[in-house]
C-alpha cells in the first residue's frame, strides 16, 4: 500500500497530527556560530543555518523530531525549509544542499520508523521544500517591473535537486510549504512531477499556502480558493495553510478552503502573532482551544503547528481533536475550474 492510500486511509477515521517547526525549537537551544559549522569549511558566518545542523548537530535535529512524535505527530518533516540552492548560497553553502536533505531525511525517517517499531501507529514523513528568497511573480526592482531575479526552468531545477535528495533519502511524501507565490510552487510541482515520471513512481504531495494579509491573499495576490484551483491538477494528498497568523485570524481562509477542495485539508497555524520581540506568547492549552473549535466545525483532516508552536503545543492540539470525526471531503461538480488573482468557474 502506498503511502497516499495509507494516509488517506488513517485520515478517514480521525484527524491526524502533524509536527511542530524547527525553527523556534533551534532557537531554543542558544547555539553559537561553531555550532552550526561544526568541523565543516565554510567561507561565511553559518549561525541561523538551521538546515545545516543535519550534519553538524544531528542529535538536535533527531531530539526536536523525536519530541514531536512523542507529543503524538502522525507526520514529521524534515529540516529542510531552506535547504536549496538559492537559500544556501547565501551561506557558501549550496554545494552542500544533497547532504543536508539526505541527512535530514534520514534523521526523520529513522525516527519516524523507530516510533512505529514499537508498537506505536503508522508514522510519515514529509520533505520540507520551502519557497526560497526569490519569486517568480513579482519584481525585486521598482523601477524595472518586468525583471526576475530568476526564470521558471531555474528554479524548477533548484527544487528538484532539493526533491532528488530528499526521496533517496526516504521520504514519504514532498510538502511544499509557506508558498506566498503560486507561481515558485508550480516550479516545485513540476520538479516534484518530473522526479516521479523519472523514478516511474507516484511522488505524492502536500501543497501548503502562507497567506499574507487578513484579506486572504498570498504575496502574489492569490486567494485560497484561487490557488486551489491553480494547483489543483498535480492530486495533492493534502492541501491547505500554513505559517500565516494564530489558528483565530487563519480559522476564515482555512474555512473557505475547505468547501473547495476535495482533497485532505491540513492547517498548521503560528502560535499566534509574535511580539515586539519575535516571540509567542500563545500557549498551548489557547492554541488548543481554538483548533478544538475548527474540528468541531469540521475544517479538519490533519492539523498541527508552524512558528512558536512548541512540542507541548502539539500535545494538546491531538488531545484536543481526539475523537473528532474528520473533515466529510465535498464533492464538487465536474466544471472548468480556473484561476486569476480571482476563482473563475465555468458553469455547466
Amino acid at each position: 500500500m502506498t503511502p497516499r492510500i495509507q494516509l488517506q486511509a488513517l485520515a478517514h477515521d480521525r484527524i491526524l497530527i502533524k509536527d511542530g517547526p524547527y525553527g523556534t525549537a533551534i532557537q531554543a537551544y542558544r547555539l553559537k556560530e561553531g555550532d552550526y559549522r561544526g568541523a565543516l569549511d565554510l567561507a561565511r558566518d553559518q549561525k541561523g543555518n538551521n538546515d545545516l545542523l543535519a550534519l553538524t548537530r544531528p542529535d538536535i535535529v533527531a531530539a526536536i523530531c523525536e519530541a514531536y512524535i512523542g507529543a503524538g505527530a502522525d507526520i514529521v518533516a524534515t529540516n529542510t525549509f531552506s535547504a536549496n540552492a538559492i537559500s544556501q548560497a547565501d551561506y557558501a553553502a549550496e554545494h552542500l544542499v544533497r547532504d543536508i536533505n539526505l541527512e535530514a531525511a534520514r534523521i526523520a525517517r529513522a525516527a519516524a520508523d523507530a516510533a512505529q517499531a514499537k508498537g506505536g501507529n503508522r508514522r510519515f514523513v514529509a520533505g520540507a521544500v520551502g519557497p526560497s528568497n526569490k519569486t517568480l511573480s513579482l519584481s525585486p526592482d521598482v523601477n524595472d517591473p518586468g525583471f526576475r531575479e530568476i526564470d521558471f526552468d531555474g528554479l524548477k531545477a533548484v527544487y528538484r535537486e532539493q526533491i532528488d535528495a530528499l526521496l533517496d533519502g526516504g521520504v514519504d511524501f514532498i510538502l511544499i510549504e509557506t508558498i506566498f507565490d503560486t507561481l515558485n510552487a508550480k516550479a516545485g510541482i513540476m520538479a516534484a512531477i518530473e522526479a516521479g515520471w523519472e523514478r516511474h513512481i507516484d511522488v505524492p504531495l502536500m501543497i501548503s499556502m502562507t497567506i499574507t494579509d487578513l484579506s486572504g491573499r498570498n504575496l502574489s495576490g492569490h486567494t485560497v480558493e484561487a490557488f486551489w484551483h491553480a494547483v489543483r491538477h498535480a492530486r495533492p494528498v493534502t492541501i491547505g495553510l500554513n505559517c500565516s497568523f494564530g489558528a483565530k485570524e487563519l480559522r476564515p481562509h482555512v474555512q473557505a478552503l475547505a468547501h473547495v477542495a476535495d482533497t485532505l485539508l491540513m492547517a498548521y497555524p503560528n502560535a499566534g502573532l509574535p511580539n515586539d520581540l519575535g516571540e509567542y506568547d500563545e500557549l498551548p492549552h489557547e492554541t488548543a482551544m481554538m483548533i478544538e473549535d475548527w474540528a468541531a466545525m469540521g475544517l479538519l483532516n490533519i492539523v498541527g503547528g508552524c512558528c512558536g508552536t512548541t512540542p507541548a503545543h502539539i500535545a494538546a492540539i491531538a488531545k484536543a481533536v481526539a475523537g473528532k470525526p474528520p473533515r466529510a471531503l465535498p464533492h464538487p461538480a465536474a466544471v472548468t475550474r480556473l484561476a486569476g488573482l480571482e476563482p473563475m468557474t465555468l458553469a455547466a
